[in-house]
């Protein structure tokens, strides 16, 4: 590969060349949907997205609960649960969807389970 912006390499790995003033048709082609490394990469973005989702929402409520007269354990639960959500986030983001989801659902019960001292 020539590390050139017009060329491509194709499924046989071969060079193809790419006219600069050819229009690409439709952005579908480029992406089916039934393709594996297409749903892959949406399987990475689903669980890092949704792992640091839920870890923001984890600090926050542990922020809040830090505030407030809840017992010294609900805070510390919902840190907790947000830092598993959070190594969620960064094994979504390798690829390890499966060990993501795992680590995700725990670090939600954890959390749920701070919410129960509260």
């Amino acid at each position: 590969m020539s590390g050139r912006g017009d060329s491509e390499i194709s499924g046989t790995g071969e060079e193809q060349h790419v006219e600069s003033g050819q229009d690409v048709e439709v952005v579908e082609d480029l992406e089916d949907p039934d393709d594996p490394e297409y749903v892959a990469r949406r399987a990475r973005w689903t669980a890092a997205g949704s792992g640091a989702l839920l870890a923001l929402a984890g600090l926050a409520a542990a922020v809040l609960r830090v505030t407030g007269s809840a017992p010294v354990l609900v805070p510390a639960a919902y840190a907790f649960g947000a830092g598993f959500c959070a190594f969620a986030a960064f094994l979504g983001s390798r690829g390890r969807t499966r060990r993501a989801l795992c680590v995700l659902v725990a670090g939600v019960m954890v959390m749920a389970l701070g919410d129960q001292f509260d």
